[in-house]
């Protein structure tokens, strides 16, 4: 057995298993990888956080973007040749690629956004990840890669590429899926699949939701001690959206127009003809495809230990500079909370909060369990005046409000005295512009107005 590291189903603590950068020796020069991120499609189940943007650029922890975790990961493992696949509402993303990842005029590196277009050829939108990359092959050509990264962009996971690459170099593989160890409620919602005692992919099923294909695919307990699995529990290996493909064999497989997903076409596929093998990643990974694994994945980042460090600077998350004043925090009491940069906080309590860029919090709010996306600017005295006139509370919240579990996207506007929680109410409600209920979670929408004395 071949296989070997240390695991468990559950959620593991990203520094016990992070391997250490400079321990790498790359086995191959870095100009020959190109990354390929996937900007995502409509973002339904992150609505309505998707509603004016894609999932990509959706806020994370206060001050980053969802897509600032794979080209971050990119740069760290010194992969600087990133093409960024967008489609759907993609302005606030390219703004913010545009903004935030310049590399010097020496370098031959550069992230790019390659839009969906129509051609004589083509006039359809991408019909999934795969037919993504068919489109765009051609502006791919240019470069001259030996093997492309085929990334997600709507993940949170610290991983050194190198790795990966090394493996799928050192096995002479056609095709590397990188995987990770799930539990059993975790396998109807993911690719899941079987290997051989060398790692090699004998069998892949898309999201499996019959139980004897599910038992089928189960990792055999005899191989539990050799990733450190402890316990009696079903694990299964579980794909990552993350893949290496040699040139000329994602050419190849991508030339049945037919093939539109890799989960669901290319991977099944590519295993009856190809060497396709598994890379076990050993670290932190969170799929942030709906509204509770989004709120989960923020609040664990107030925990005093939590399972994704943004303070680990031997591999930093980059992300638009700001040049912000630090935060003021006036009399409050604030326990387990990640507050970011610009930021007034008057005589609030907050208890498990994360709070975004140029959030304002009054007197006497009282905040459990809340993610606040922040705000794009700071607004005018001017403004507050014309809106008070008219009744409108300004952007931030309001004194005296209360609120739990709940997410308060960009530049919304909460009055004095409101209450906001699910308590009571169904898992599922549209109450448009005001709020809604995804998860048992209440997400105020982008810009939206909250009265003075409203309760939710």
């Amino acid at each position: 057995m071949r296989i070997s590291g240390k695991k468990t189903c559950g959620k593991n603590k990203e520094g016990v298993r992070l391997r250490r950068m400079a321990n790498l020796s790359a086995r191959y020069h870095e100009g020959e990888i190109l990354a390929i991120i996937m900007g995502g499609g409509q973002g339904s189940r992150l609505f309505p956080l998707t509603k004016e943007r894609s999932k990509p650029a959706v806020p994370l922890a206060g001050k980053y973007r969802l897509v600032d975790i794979p080209i971050s990961n990119c740069i760290n493992s010194n992969i600087r040749k990133i093409y960024l696949l967008t489609q759907f509402n993609s302005a606030s993303l390219h703004r913010h690629i545009s903004q935030s990842y310049k590399f010097d005029q020496f370098s031959d590196g550069f992230v790019e956004i390659l839009a969906a277009e129509q051609t004589f050829s083509s006039s359809t939108w991408y019909q999934g990840t795969a037919d993504a990359v068919r489109k765009n092959l051609l502006h791919f050509a240019p470069n001259l890669n030996r093997h492309f990264l085929v990334l997600s962009g709507d993940q949170l996971y610290r991983m050194d590429f190198r790795g990966v690459i090394n493996q799928h170099v050192e096995t002479n593989a056609d095709l590397t899926v990188a995987t990770i160890v799930k539990g059993q409620r975790d396998v109807s919602s993911l690719g899941i699949m079987q290997i051989d005692e060398n790692r090699r992919v004998m069998n892949f099923v898309e999201k499996p939701t019959d139980a004897d294909v599910q038992e089928s695919l189960r990792l055999p307990k005899k191989w539990h001690s050799h990733f450190g699995i402890q316990g009696d529990e079903d694990c299964y290996l579980a794909s990552m959206g993350i893949y290496v493909f040699k040139r000329g064999v994602l050419e190849e497989l991508l030339s049945n127009n037919d093939s539109t997903d890799f989960g669901r076409h290319i991977i099944p596929g590519a295993i009856k003809t190809h060497r396709v093998f598994s890379y076990v990643f050993q670290g932190y990974w969170e799929d942030i495809g709906t509204i509770r694994s989004f709120f989960e994945a923020n609040l664990a980042m107030t925990d005093e230990l939590p399972p994704f460090d943004f303070f680990n600077m031997s591999a930093p998350i980059y992300s638009r500079p700001r040049f912000l004043p630090a935060s003021k925090v006036n009399g409050a009491n604030v326990h387990h909370a990640a507050i970011s940069d610009g930021c007034i906080i008057n005589h609030a309590n907050l208890t498990q909060c994360v709070v975004g860029l140029r959030t304002v919090i009054e007197r006497n709010a009282n905040l459990r369990r809340v993610v606040l996306l922040g705000g794009d600017y700071y607004e005018p005295e001017e403004s507050i005046l014309e809106s008070r006139s008219k009744g409108i509370p300004k952007i931030g919240v309001g004194e005296n409000t209360v609120i739990e579990n709940a997410i308060i996207d960009k530049g919304v506007r909460i009055g004095a005295n409101c209450v906001i929680k699910p308590d009571g109410k169904p898992d599922k409600v549209d109450n448009p512009p005001m709020y809604y209920i995804r998860d048992g979670i209440v997400v105020i929408p982008k810009n939206a107005v909250i009265p003075d004395n409203t309760v939710i």
